[in-house]
Formats: structure tokens, C-alpha cells, sequence
């Protein structure tokens, strides 16, 4: 059992280890939203979305939440005005701004003279500088995020599946979305520095992702993915010490890699199942 507890009995690395499960907490519950609403693209855009506020925030000094939370309200801004004023749908907004503010804010950051390694760090996470400042703000956000889905479980489930009946429902569908675009937002915020701005998406999409293939009911699929999130942290983790491969990184591909094994072993077995009816 060395090879396991070696990685873990490192204070830096139980930092990672703990910032990484409330990361993981946090995504496999506004994650099961993500998945069911069919918001995914909306949340890739906004975790690559904020890399100009953080560029300008490493650049001027100041708070690189506080740089992430104005690029976020930017953006989610954006998207809504190009909703209104055209006839496009939303993910043309989404589309655009994903890519404008992405290379708006590498560009910013290479011209400015931010050293590579910054970058990195900006793109891809750095779990060994995590704080205990950062995993308290992670505690927070965790618990908010579950304390928001009980309080408006109703509301989030009838939306998710049906807006329309939602608003006769008298559930103020247009608010819930907003609230649940907020906890995914400040989800992200407070977790780009553990996995990165553009590895966030790995584990808010693959842990729910590969929970909805297991199972059906909405509280049983935030609890799976929970699981999983956890598992991926602790396993991605322990490869990493092992392999000296980035921490983040291996992090994010662990759900990833789960999904794609779990969805062959369940296509395989459908495969198998059709075969053995039609022989009967």
C-alpha cells in the first residue's frame, strides 16, 4: 500500500488531495444539472471564458476570483445580448465568445510578457500551490452547492425536463436558470486554479456524464458522480506522483477515460443481450 499512501502523506499533495474532492463535490452535483439541461457547451465556454479576467488580474495585481467572476458576467452578458438582438440561438453566442475571449486572453497574457510557466498554471492548473485560503473558498462553494440543489430541487428537476411546464408550474423557470447559472459559474471560478481553466470540464462533465449511464434517478446520479469525482481526484493523484505527469491533467482525463470504458462495457453487453433475444 505504499505506492498509495507514499503520494498522499506529502502536505502538498494533501492539499491537491482535499481541494480536489470539494472540487469534485461541487461539479458532480451542478454537473448532473449541466448534463441533464443539455447546458455542456455553456459550461466549456465559461471555464475557457475566464481567462481574460485572470490574465488581467496577474497582470494589475488584484484578485485573480475577482478577474474570473467580471470575464464570467462578460460573457454570460455577451451571449445574452447576441440572443436578443439576433435571430441566432444561443450557442452562436456561446461559439463566439468561446473562442474570442479565449484568444483575447492568451494574447493578452503573451503580449504583457506572462512567463510560460504562468500560463500553464493559468491553462492547465497548479494542485501543488493550492492554499488553505483556496480550500476554504472551495468548502464554501461546495456547500452551496448542495444547500442550493435541496432548497430548489423542485424547481431545478422540472426545468431541467421541461421548461414550459416549469413556468405553468407557476417555478419561475427564468430565475432557476439563472441561479443555476450561477453556482456553475462560481464553481468554476473557485476551481480553476485546482485543474485548470481548460481541464475544469473534465471533471464538471465526465463524472455526471458517466453517472447518468449508470444510473437514472437525479439525487442517485449526484451521488455516483460524486464518487467517481473523488475516485478520479485520488487516482489521478497517486499516477501522477508515480508518473511525474501534471496533477491536473491526469486528474481531469481519469473521468474521461471511466466514460468512455463504462460506455463500451455497456454497449458490448446491449450487443450481447439483442443477440441472445434474437437466438430465442
Amino acid at each position: 500500500m505504499d505506492w498509495l499512501i507514499d503520494p498522499l502523506s506529502e502536505p502538498e499533495l494533501q492539499r491537491a488531495l482535499v481541494s480536489g474532492v470539494l472540487a469534485a463535490i461541487s461539479f458532480a452535483v451542478i454537473g448532473t444539472w449541466v448534463v441533464i439541461r443539455g447546458m455542456t457547451f455553456l459550461g466549456d465556454a465559461l471555464a475557457h471564458g475566464i481567462i481574460p479576467g485572470v490574465a488581467l488580474a496577474m497582470f494589475f495585481g488584484f484578485s485573480p476570483v475577482i478577474g474570473a467572476a467580471i470575464a464570467a458576467i462578460a460573457m454570460i452578458a455577451g451571449i445574452n445580448f447576441v440572443h436578443r438582438q439576433t435571430a441566432f440561438s444561443e450557442d452562436t453566442g456561446i461559439g463566439l465568445l468561446f473562442v474570442g475571449m479565449l484568444a483575447f486572453g492568451i494574447i493578452f497574457a503573451t503580449a504583457q510578457g506572462v512567463e510560460a510557466e504562468e500560463l500553464l498554471a493559468l491553462l492547465f492548473g497548479d494542485v501543488l500551490s493550492i492554499t488553505g485560503g483556496d480550500i476554504a473558498m472551495m468548502a464554501v462553494i461546495a456547500a452551496l452547492a448542495v444547500a442550493a440543489t435541496v432548497l430548489l430541487y423542485r424547481p431545478f428537476l422540472v426545468m431541467s425536463f421541461n421548461e414550459e411546464k416549469a413556468e405553468l408550474f407557476g417555478l419561475r423557470p427564468k430565475a432557476t436558470h439563472a441561479v443555476m447559472l450561477a453556482l456553475l459559474t462560481i464553481a468554476i471560478i473557485a476551481s480553476f486554479q485546482t485543474v485548470g481553466t481548460l481541464l475544469v470540464f473534465g471533471l464538471l462533465i465526465g463524472p455526471p456524464a458517466t453517472a447518468a449511464l449508470l444510473v437514472r434517478r437525479v439525487p442517485t446520479m449526484m451521488l455516483t458522480a460524486a464518487a467517481i469525482g473523488i475516485a478520479s481526484v485520488v487516482i489521478g493523484l497517486v499516477i501522477s506522483y508515480h508518473l511525474g505527469t501534471s496533477g491536473s491533467a491526469t486528474m481531469a482525463v481519469v473521468p474521461i477515460i471511466a466514460f468512455f470504458v463504462v460506455l463500451t462495457v455497456k454497449t458490448l453487453g446491449g450487443k450481447r443481450r439483442a443477440a441472445a433475444e434474437a437466438a430465442v
